[in-house]
């Protein structure tokens, strides 16, 4: 009497193995990328926002004595693209392409207006005053306005993304949006608009005193 011998399993072999743990990676990988894109997937694992932030604290309060003239809202679209040398865009590499609307504002800074800047004559009929030119402020992006339109990552990106604390970190493309809008501000009429307005501002409020001729001047050009 004979008892049959079973097969005995056979062991995966080492390569297979690595092959698997890659596909199980990747698998992972897209589909996280997966739940990222697709919109109304991520509502199926009931996630929620709680805000636990702290009371924001006043830390320090400095008078301002520059009037606010002008106001001039700008919009980009900035198209970063980063390569690494001897790898394929698809191994390593980004290109974003964002839209990034913002604000600068210019103003006259009256709190620099010397006392001989201000000449009245004996009638206090006529003056004259002598002011700084504009300046403009520092360019301000509007987070409602401003938006990633593309997002393009080689792999090893994506993969590093997943152990960043800020994988979805835009902050090179909102440095360069706000560094083109400065540009553009300064190449725009926003300085000659907030000197025309603060000029029509402190015309009609002397004219309001009595004053009959106002004539404004503006200063050498500040840095």
């Amino acid at each position: 009497m004979t008892t049959p011998i079973r097969n005995l399993p056979r062991r995966m072999p080492g390569w297979a193995k690595a092959l698997t743990a890659i596909v199980l990676v990747l698998v992972v990988l897209f589909a996280g990328l997966r739940l990222s894109v697709v919109p109304g997937l991520k509502d199926l694992f009931g996630t929620e926002t709680q805000d636990r932030s702290g009371p924001a604290l006043l830390t320090s309060i400095q008078d301002i004595s520059r009037y606010e003239a002008a106001s001039g809202n700008f919009q980009v679209v900035v198209d970063l693209e980063k390569d690494v040398k001897l790898l394929p865009d698809a191994i390593r590499g980004t290109r974003t392409l964002y839209v990034g609307a913002g604000t600068v504002d210019a103003h006259v800074d009256l709190g620099k207006v010397e006392e001989d800047d201000v000449t009245v004559d004996g009638d206090r009929t006529s003056a004259t005053l002598r002011l700084p030119h504009a300046l403009l402020g520092e360019p301000a992006l509007d987070p409602e306005r401003s938006y990633a339109v593309s997002k393009q990552r080689g792999l090893l990106d994506r993969l590093g993304d997943l152990f960043s604390d800020n994988p979805n970190g835009e902050q090179a493309v909102q440095k360069l949006a706000a560094r083109h809008i400065g540009a553009a501000a300064k190449d725009s009429e926003l300085k000659a608009r907030a000197e025309s307005n603060t000029t029509a501002m402190l015309q009609g409020l002397l004219h309001s005193l009595g004053f009959e001729e106002v004539r404004v001047t503006y200063g050498p050009e500040q840095e």
